[in-house]
């Protein structure tokens, strides 16, 4: 892990978390708390019960990370463990997903889904994109779809936009970026994590980056297992870390 660099920068706007880019404690690389900041610890399988939410909220708490991200079922006990975990402010933030995993629903639909699961708890909201109109290069759909959502939330709460960039080449990748920045996101999410295609990749946040020229930020989410993922991502451009894995990427990192 030498030559690792600080997290970039992005546009993160959760009290929760300290502003990104924060230089490292150590010259040598990042460390597990810095890296536990920019984590958005997940668990969206479709039949997790609430004991293993509670399970992901302690262990988020434990770890130190900045958000858990859960399906908006499972908001209001995220939200209510968070609270419960520290006397002061809460443990982390809680994000949940709409449009999930698809992206094909319906606009009102996404907006509706974002609007409970705000009122439930979340301060940040990762939504799917019809992935077909990316494919079909329907960048204007993709910036209405995006604004709607976006006006349907206080301008406080993180809106990420998931591309699914396993589907995409570069050239699709950035214009779907800029789309979404138009839209009034504040994220650019790689993947569900869900889809056949793959996960995240570093050609993909490479072409994130190249896109949103840190005026947004970047999540990449989708396959990362280790360390060594962890670091290609960051140093590619990501600013936050999609992870069901946590524990076990943090604990390759230097305390």
């Amino acid at each position: 892990m030498e030559g690792m660099t600080s997290v970039p920068a992005g546009p993160d706007r959760s009290a929760k978390r300290p502003a990104d880019g924060a230089t490292p404690t150590s010259a040598g690389g990042l460390r597990r708390a810095e890296v536990a900041r920019i984590i958005d610890h997940t668990l969206l399988a479709p039949a997790a019960t609430g004991e293993e939410v509670l399970a992901l909220c302690t262990e988020a708490a434990r770890l130190g990370v900045g958000t858990v991200c859960v399906a908006p079922t499972h908001v209001y006990l995220a939200a209510a463990s968070a609270r419960r975990e520290s006397q002061d402010e809460p443990a982390f933030a809680v994000a949940s997903v709409i449009g999930f995993p698809h992206g094909n629903h319906l606009t009102v639909i996404k907006a509706e889904e974002a609007r409970r699961a705000f009122a439930d708890g979340a301060s940040e909201i990762d939504m799917v994109i019809d992935i077909a109109n990316a494919m079909d290069e329907n960048w204007r759909a993709i910036e209405t779809e995006i604004a709607e959502v976006r006006l349907s939330l206080p301008p406080h709460v993180i809106l990420k936009v998931i591309l699914e960039t396993a589907l995409l080449p570069d050239a699709n990748i950035i214009s779907a970026c800029r789309a979404a920045e138009a839209g009034g996101a504040e994220f650019v999410k790689t993947s569900t994590g869900f889809h056949a295609a793959g996960g995240a990749s570093v050609r993909a946040v490479r072409a994130m980056a190249e896109a949103v020229g840190g005026r947004l930020g970047i999540k990449a989410s989708g396959g990362i297992r280790t360390a060594d993922q962890a670091i290609a991502m960051i140093e590619a451009g990501a600013t936050r870390l999609g992870l069901s894995a946590s524990a076990q990427v943090l604990a390759d990192f230097p305390a």
